[in-house]
């Protein structure tokens, strides 16, 4: 099979989209409501609530923003794609559409390692809390954030650049990430696997190792704690964060370590998935029906429009 340089006429085939379109919308759109809705949603109470002006709010509202633009990259294209029926993808569309997802994806990595500091610092150090993580500094760190996952992306993206593609140009995918791209090509991806197992170690492991240093040291200070009342207390206001983090890392060490053989190619599409959608969706639903502060925001958020149609009424 003769193999052709890349350019802006190439198209790919994505095959993830080989049955079940119809259902396969109907769960995308849901889904991607449901994700807007819930995001947006914790975004505004953060910023229209006085009392949730504090630097773990601050990054939550953050990691909202994030999740809106994560989603946003992949879904609205696969739903495009399983309504339509037409799976290509041209060349540059799917460069664009792999560095965003690559940058978000790598930005999100980062800052849940920041908000894990941030729980450290207050759990640890409450005496310290408002000094260390004052606005200027939790501003810096967030942009820390985007920087790093720009570059990230950057190198993912000039690398598959370089690649060259044969064939059909197939991608086992419902969109364009790094691994399928890599599997697609048909030069030398040498560099390009080096560069993803030193990007995982970095931008992956290093976060993922820092969380867990930060939750070690988080729960030896709950464990001094005499009282179960306020052990508990202490644990609910980073426990969401937990699972948070759980939820990211799991899915995202399925997809980029799981089997990538023809085989398995039903699990390679679940995981996928999973890793796409599963964090954005369930970010804004852990932290609402875990955190008593966000619910009453939301709550008292929603009793303003009730409120004002009564008033209207009489």
């Amino acid at each position: 099979m003769a193999s052709r340089n890349n350019n802006s006429l190439d198209n790919f085939i994505l095959l993830g989209f080989s049955e079940g379109q119809i259902i396969f919308s109907l769960l995308i759109g849901i889904t991607y409501i449901m994700t807007i809705i819930g995001n947006v949603a914790v975004f505004s109470i953060i910023h229209v609530d006085n009392h949730l002006q504090t630097p773990m709010y601050f990054f939550l509202s953050c990691l909202s923003l994030l999740d809106i633009c994560y989603s946003t990259v992949t879904l609205p294209a696969m739903l495009s794609n399983a309504i339509t029926g037409n799976t290509r993808i041209s060349f540059n569309r799917c460069l664009i559409q792999l560095y965003f997802f690559v940058c978000f994806g790598g930005s999100e990595c980062l800052l849940l390692a920041a908000m894990a500091y941030d729980r450290y610092v207050a759990i640890c150090n409450p005496l310290r809390y408002h000094v260390v993580m004052n606005k200027r500094f939790c501003s810096s760190f967030v942009a820390g954030c985007w920087v790093c996952g720009f570059f990230n992306a950057v190198f993912h993206t000039l690398m598959t650049l370089k690649l060259t593609f044969c064939g059909a140009h197939h991608i086992n995918h419902f969109f364009c990430d790094v691994l399928p791209m890599l599997e697609a090509a048909c030069s030398d991806i040498q560099s390009s696997q080096v560069l993803l197992h030193v990007v995982t170690i970095f931008l992956g492991m290093s976060p993922f190792l820092l969380v867990m240093n930060s939750y070690i040291h988080i729960i030896s200070t709950i464990l001094k704690i005499r009282s179960s009342e306020g052990r508990q207390k202490v644990f609910s206001t980073c426990s969401s964060h937990l699972i948070v983090v759980s939820v990211f890392y799991i899915t995202a060490m399925f997809n980029y370590n799981g089997p990538i053989s023809g085989d398995s190619f039903i699990i390679v599409r679940v995981s996928s998935v999973l890793y796409s959608i599963g964090p954005p969706l369930l970010n804004p639903i852990i932290y609402s029906l875990r955190n008593k502060e966000v619910r009453r925001a939301l709550k008292k958020l929603l009793e303003i429009p009730i409120h004002l149609s009564v008033q209207i009424d009489k």
